[in-house]
């Protein structure tokens, strides 16, 4: 079992230390597109600035001055750019050079004119500069910015589209690159869970061979000596290797129905009818069907049973098995069994609590105790026989009745098993 854990615990810790990393890669990825993307708007809005820049210098439409360029054009919003200009300005040559100063500076995306008039408080004059091969149809809409001066705007409708499509080769490098990582980390995951499943199953096996080992061992001793002829003159031994015989096998056919009745139960929903029953008749049952064991391992049982119970709705023989196995493993984690069995109803709703003085479980166990085929162990070897299937039982049965089971445990101080059911 050392080596089983030491296994998981490693898979465990690759695994999350893979997490780490490939969270940091996609981190770090995002960080770089969004990186890359402010750059290229930065480009995109330098190379627009420079482009009228060019039209000041070529054609006299405002007062230039290079170290005066911050004051003449403005970015009120990302899409929108303002020049100032004079009011008189030849609109076609207007329309020319800045078709060419764009498609010089590489702004191969449609761009929005309009010429705005102060005194008229709205755009005189609108346009498309259509960039090379465009087909999209436009409904012309510039954001209106009032100034007390004339100017010209340019609204790029589409430069958020246009700048990430400069950017579709690190786009397509992330989005491959975020595909691999999910690939390796779905594989890393499904490895883990095989490899999970052969232990489990491996462990299974290894438990279900010494499980049933002793017993079959036992019982082929005892047949050995029965076929003795001289046993007939020994009435006492004959009654002792009989009694042996049938002690075994009544273990293996209670071990053999558990198995059965948990296959059954995982690969079928628990179905089964409800009638009125009697929480405290229910122990009283179970504890005289323990009767045997409660004698080999001198264990003392106090009923602290609520005198006047309600009535619950449930299914008298899966709610029996459930207290047999609270019972059963509260006589078997103890060397010398004290337990105590609870009835109690608030809230309209039915306790039982199993109270035991046994080795308790440790807190990181705590969460695994209700999976199947766990085990509790101690110190490399584990603390009973079995083949940890009993308490997955029990918590299928009592959430098939609508109910909840918790347990409180510490090492060395035994544990409570509380059973909370609907009245």
């Amino acid at each position: 079992m050392a080596s089983y854990s030491i296994r998981s615990s490693t898979i465990r810790l690759g695994i999350f230390i893979s997490t780490l990393v490939v969270a940091a890669i996609l981190t770090f990825q995002l960080i770089w597109l969004d990186k890359i993307y402010r750059n290229e708007q930065k480009e995109f809005d330098q190379s627009v600035i420079i482009a009228i820049k060019g039209v000041y210098e070529d054609i006299d439409i405002a007062s230039y001055n290079s170290s005066h360029l911050n004051e003449l054009i403005e970015s009120p919003e990302p899409h929108l750019y303002l020049a100032r200009m004079r009011s008189t300005v030849n609109r076609d040559s207007l329309i020319s050079y800045l078709q060419n100063k764009l498609e010089d500076f590489e702004i191969f995306t449609d761009c929005y004119l309009g010429i705005y008039n102060a005194a008229a408080a709205n755009y005189v004059y609108t346009t498309v500069l259509k960039s090379a091969g465009t087909r999209v149809k436009h409904s012309l809409n510039i954001p209106l910015m009032p100034r007390n001066y004339d100017h010209i705007a340019l609204y790029f409708p589409n430069r958020r589209r246009y700048i990430l499509g400069k950017m579709d080769y690190w786009i397509i490098s992330s989005v491959i690159l975020l595909v691999v990582l999910i690939l390796f980390g779905a594989g890393l995951y499904y490895f883990y869970r095989q490899k999970f499943i052969t232990e489990t199953q491996r462990d299974f096996i290894h438990n279900f061979t010494h499980e049933f080992k002793t017993p079959v061992s036992v019982i082929s001793l005892a047949a050995d000596v029965l076929q003795n002829p001289t046993i007939t003159e020994k009435p006492e031994k004959l009654a002792t290797y009989a009694g042996i015989v049938g002690y075994q096998a009544t273990y293996l056919q209670s071990q053999t129905e558990k198995l059965l009745k948990f296959a059954y139960t995982e690969s079928h929903q628990l179905h089964f009818t409800k009638e009125k029953v009697n929480i405290n008749e229910l122990v009283k049952e179970a504890v005289s069907n323990l009767e045997p064991l409660i004698q080999e391992r001198k264990a003392m049982i106090e009923l602290k049973l609520e005198e006047k119970v309600p009535f619950l709705m449930a299914n008298k023989d899966y709610l029996t098995i459930v207290i047999i196995n609270l019972l059963d493993n509260a006589v078997k984690y103890s060397k010398q069994p004290v337990i105590a069995v609870v009835t109690k109803n608030a809230d309209n709703k039915m306790f039982l609590s199993v109270i035991d003085n046994g080795i308790g479980i440790e807190r990181k166990q705590l969460k695994n105790i209700f999976k199947k085929f766990f085990r509790i162990h101690k110190e490399d070897t584990y603390a009973s026989k079995g083949f940890g299937l009993g308490l997955s039982f029990v918590r299928k049965i009592v959430a098939g009745h609508g109910g909840k089971i918790k347990v409180d445990s510490e090492p060395g101080q035994g544990s409570n098993f509380t059973i909370e059911l609907p009245l």
